[in-house]
């Protein structure tokens, strides 16, 4: 089955069915979103990152159910107007908690970023002659010294 036939076999539910799968997904991906979310601000990174299949699969999902409420939405508005106005607000809310996520997102990002380029300065730095030499010129950095280290900036 393609996905264009998935998607007409969606659009082909009763009004009710179809809305009610598209909130269940929806309030699905709301709900993992927001774990996610809690868990960035309590810097719990490790527990974060293993939502990301699961926010993954669930994004898909809207997205396919919200296409196909889409592509159905005059028909729904007129046999399910309740179910429709349900889901915009849904929808709303999950376009506030997406936003709320990239935000902490973009913070631990940075935060880390900024944690690592300063250990990574740090390490460098002791590695540093401290003193002068004859010439009145700090001494070159001996070659076994440290040369930096490697930071991974995927988040």
């Amino acid at each position: 089955m393609t996905a264009a036939d998935r998607l007409s076999a969606l659009e082909n539910l009763d009004a009710e069915t179809l809305c009610a799968r598209a909130e269940t997904a929806l309030s699905a991906l709301v709900e993992v979103m927001n774990r996610e979310t809690t868990y960035l601000r309590a810097g719990h990174m490790r527990d974060a990152t293993a939502l990301t299949n699961e926010k993954t699969q669930l994004a898909q999902d809207y997205v396919t159910l919200a296409r196909a409420v889409q592509r159905a939405a005059p028909r729904l508005k007129d046999e399910a107007p309740v179910r429709v106005e349900a889901l915009r607000r849904g929808h709303e809310a999950l376009a506030t908690q997406m936003a709320e996520n990239l935000r902490v997102l973009a913070t631990a990002r940075s935060v880390t970023e900024t944690l690592l380029t300063d250990v990574a300065r740090a390490a460098g730095n002791t590695t540093r002659p401290k003193t002068y030499g004859a010439t009145g010129q700090a001494p070159a950095a001996t070659p076994d010294a440290m040369k930096g280290i490697s930071i991974n900036r995927a988040l």
